[in-house]
């Protein structure tokens, strides 16, 4: 049996949406909507990772647990290392599950979800995708794809990541959801490693992964939340959880 525990990175030095952590959303900053569903996700202990005293302030208001990290960390990966090694130096926790901090749409259950594929020892990292059903998104280079052979119906083996239109041809496409379940030494080895050619050209992290020949395995959900990076993406956010209450 594994002993998770889910780490949320969060910083305030977005470009494109200043303070992006602390935007609020019907009362509550967008960060604590996000830790509220690692809580709800019931997979094990939960803290956000950050370099803002005040996301930490935010936090800890609602009585979570908030962890001040380096301002200088490349990624998210980076820092949640750095707050696993703080929050539990002995080791304890096996697995590391990173949820992105601007995910406030993101349902428990698929949090849960991203660690199914870790009952296979094969596995060093688990994530999730979603099938995509708009047009547009297949063409869309901010929309990253997961090229996978099945496993079984809901999973598949990630064989790459890309921005372009993959596959080729008739059939499904996956939209990638950047939450990652990461073994602890998997996470780890990750963060020892240099960028890797293929993760500069297309300026995704998790090649650097599959290049290092690390095995990612994805569950298929039903639902694709997408992250918040601009004001409209935030009013998207908004409305959909104002729909939901």
């Amino acid at each position: 049996m594994s002993d998770p525990m889910i780490l949320i990175p969060a910083r305030l030095k977005a470009t494109r949406l200043p303070g992006k952590p602390l935007a609020d959303i019907h009362g509550e900053p967008m960060i604590v909507r996000v830790w509220r569903r690692a809580v709800a996700a019931d997979i094990g202990p939960v803290a956000v990772a950050t370099d803002s005293p005040d996301i930490c302030a935010a936090i800890e208001a609602v009585g979570g647990r908030a962890v001040m990290t380096r301002d200088d960390h490349p990624s998210g990966s980076d820092r949640i290392k750095e707050a696993a090694d703080i929050l539990d130096p002995q080791g304890r926790h096996d697995v590391i599950v990173n949820v992105q901090g601007d995910f406030p749409t993101l349902e428990p259950a698929a949090i849960a979800a991203s660690m199914i594929p870790l009952a296979d020892s094969e596995v060093s990292i688990a994530t999730l995708v979603g099938l995509i059903t708009d047009e547009e998104e297949k063409a869309a280079p901010s929309v990253v794809k997961l090229v996978g052979s099945h496993v079984t119906p809901a999973r598949l083996r990630a064989l790459y990541f890309t921005r372009a239109t993959a596959p080729y041809g008739d059939g499904p496409l996956y939209h990638h959801v950047g939450i990652y379940a990461y073994r602890r030494a998997a996470l780890n080895r990750f963060v020892s490693l240099p960028q890797s050619p293929l993760e500069k050209r297309e300026s995704l992290e998790q090649l650097r992964a599959i290049e290092d020949g690390m095995r990612i395995d994805a569950m298929i959900i039903d639902h694709v939340p997408r992250g918040v990076d601009t004001p409209p993406d935030l009013d998207r956010a908004r409305a959909i959880l104002q729909a939901r209450q």
